[in-house]
């Protein structure tokens, strides 16, 4: 049954608890099972080392070559299993998950959704936990299919999929969960001398996200042994997809017992060692530092918290859709074919149940497409709307997911109205228009902040219509919460700019402002330390005529960070930069500023905050 600690983990995650794993576990082993168990332990001192283990997963060959060229697409159990929605989970928290559901809902994405990409069906946590939430494990402590949830087991369930056409998907906490530790004496499969004692640290550490495993200790070679045996169970059964969550570190947890890349690498592998391509997504809120981690052992990796809202719908606005704004641009630079950024479920499809508007629905689904996220939908399949379907199936968004365009980034700053875009391979651009207020407004795309000047034919992504030719601009007046998708295709010619290194002798810093080494900035070099009441004020910036001039901003930041630009004797505004990503990846935003003819001066004033530190400027010649 759930534990009050249970309540109070989820509590505490607010939102996550698949995040939230009930803890209460049973023992899987029996007394006819450890009378079997061996005794020996072949580890040994000269084998303890986690960095060999980490090497040899690297140098593994890559059975999964071909993985993830694309963001993969498809469906998932989790969003339906974590609802409250009326009759959704009928016995209890979590019970939706059933094989009878699963088949349910891989036969309606085979004949409505299939033939526009999307084929994953992916079966999420509670595959081996009974309706108490309460683990089971087979005699070497692996989970095992409760046999009510899925009575005829997982291979069954795979081959229904792989009927259909479809991949088949699983999941895993990481770690070794504490019912399978039975004491330390459960074999592990097809690893004579090694059980359960040999593969964790003799402390019993905690890992993963709700603390509800043992860390693997990878110095002895038990640990991986052990991965591998749940890595060729997987392949056994036909899997094609993996999840692997509590992931650290991430999980909203930090510090040597959370770091998991140990595991990550094991696993990298195990899989490929089962000679079975097995696509392996890292789940949730992994972080940024291991960046790199993520991408050379795994295919996907969760980038926030759930979407989730846990409530009576699947998802709400201001739980957690509307942070993806935010967290988002950090990772841009990150993904890739071969791994992409999962910013999670996109559960757009069944109106009500979706919790909601149709404005809210469409920039959800945008937001998605410009970053490439995977796009698994956790809605009933069955219940699909007319407005969720024509959402979910329009080929020129999906296409927008899918091409081989780099991931969209903010061109303006954070607030409740925003432009995003990316530049295509055909020299236009995708630009998505976002207004994030709870009012109507108006949002302009300027053509300077993309580089380019004149006229520029435009395509509206959503209503599938050529809107004609726009010059310099293109302004959309967007619900509360609504947006806009277009291609833009320049007519016109390059923008002539002038720059201005940030590091100039001839600008003009103030408090702690300083020059600093910079190998990804223009000129080498930057100016940081914008903190307490410090300036960097651009001299002489010079144009023919007044007007307002949008000014591209080259910048440096590892976190989202807020500054006060203003020309001249203005006021300004505090503007909030997003992140980079991290310390050394140079990005741009584009500010409008008034600039008068002759000389002017362009100021960022940190106040009290912390700035991002600035690269130079980059202004049009003519207004």
């Amino acid at each position: 049954m759930r534990s009050p600690s249970y309540r109070a983990l989820r509590g505490a995650l607010a939102g996550s608890p698949r995040h939230t794993m009930r803890v209460t576990l049973v023992l899987a082993v029996t007394a006819g099972l450890t009378a079997a168990v061996p005794t020996a332990t072949p580890a040994t001192a000269a084998s303890r080392s986690t960095t060999a283990a980490v090497t040899s997963a690297a140098t593994t060959a890559d059975v999964t070559s071909g993985i993830a060229a694309k963001p993969f697409m498809g469906w998932s159990s989790w969003s339906m299993q974590s609802s409250q929605y009326p009759g959704l989970n009928p016995n209890g928290d979590y019970s939706y998950l059933t094989e009878a559901n699963v088949l349910k809902q891989t036969d309606a994405l085979a004949t409505t959704l299939k033939k526009y990409g999307y084929d994953h069906v992916n079966i999420d946590a509670g595959w081996w936990m009974d309706n108490n939430w309460t683990t089971e494990f087979d005699q070497y402590g692996r989970q095992t299919p409760d046999p009510v949830r899925f009575p005829h087991g997982m291979k069954s369930v795979a081959d229904h999929i792989h009927s259909k056409g479809l991949k088949a998907g699983i999941y895993l906490p990481v770690g070794l969960e504490k019912g399978a530790y039975g004491d330390g004496r459960v074999p592990v499969w097809n690893a004579p001398g090694c059980t359960t004692a040999d593969i964790v640290h003799p402390d019993l550490r905690t890992t993963n996200g709700w603390d509800s495993a043992y860390k693997l200790d990878f110095g002895n070679p038990c640990a991986q042994r052990y991965i591998d045996s749940q890595a060729q169970m997987l392949a056994d059964w036909g899997y094609d997809f993996l999840k692997l969550d509590g992931v650290g570190p991430g999980s909203f947890k930090s510090g040597d017992n959370y770091n998991n890349v140990a595991d990550v690498a094991a696993w990298h592998k195990a899989i490929a060692d089962t000679g079975r391509p097995i696509h392996l997504e890292l789940s949730w809120s992994l972080d940024i530092g291991h960046a790199a981690d993520w991408k050379k052992y795994s295919n996907g990796w969760r980038i926030d918290t759930d979407v989730e809202c846990y409530c009576n719908t699947l998802v709400t606005w201001e739980n957690s859709v509307k942070g993806r704004w935010d967290d988002a641009p950090a990772w841009s630079g990150k993904a890739g074919p071969g791994g992409w950024n999962d910013l999670d479920a996109i559960d757009v499809g069944n109106g009500a149940m979706d919790g909601l508007t149709n404005a809210e629905r469409q920039s959800y689904m945008t937001l998605w497409a410009i970053n490439k996220s995977p796009l698994f939908t956790g809605d009933d399949l069955t219940q699909l709307d007319s407005y969720g379907l024509s959402l979910l199936t329009n080929q020129e968004v999906i296409a927008v997911d899918q091409n081989n365009s780099p991931v969209a980034r903010p061109v303006t700053p954070m607030g409740d109205e925003q432009v995003w875009g990316t530049k295509n391979s055909d020299g236009g651009y995708t630009v998505a228009l976002f207004n994030l207020g709870h009012s109507p407004a108006s949002v302009t795309a300027n053509w300077a902040s993309f580089g380019f000047t004149g006229a520029a034919s435009v395509r509206d992504l959503w209503n599938h219509k050529d809107l004609g030719t726009y010059k310099s601009k293109i302004t959309a007046t967007l619900p509360a919460h609504g947006s806009r998708l277009f291609t833009v295709k320049p007519g016109g010619a390059p923008l002539a700019t002038t720059s201005y290194e940030a590091e100039s002798a001839n600008n003009t810093r103030t408090g702690n402002a300083s020059v600093a080494a910079c190998d990804s900035c223009s000129g080498g070099k930057k100016v940081g330390n914008l903190y307490l009441a410090s300036k960097l004020q651009f001299n002489d910036i010079t144009v023919k005529k007044d007007g307002i001039y949008p000014v591209n901003v080259s910048y440096v930041s590892g976190d989202s960070r807020s500054v006060t630009v203003y020309s001249n004797s203005g006021n300004g505004t505090s503007l909030k930069f997003p992140s980079t990503g991290d310390w050394g990846t140079v990005e741009t935003i584009s500010v409008e500023l008034a600039l008068k003819a002759g000389s002017n001066t362009i100021t960022f004033d940190s106040g009290w905050d912390y700035s991002p530190d600035i690269d130079r400027i980059t202004v049009p010649k003519s207004a």
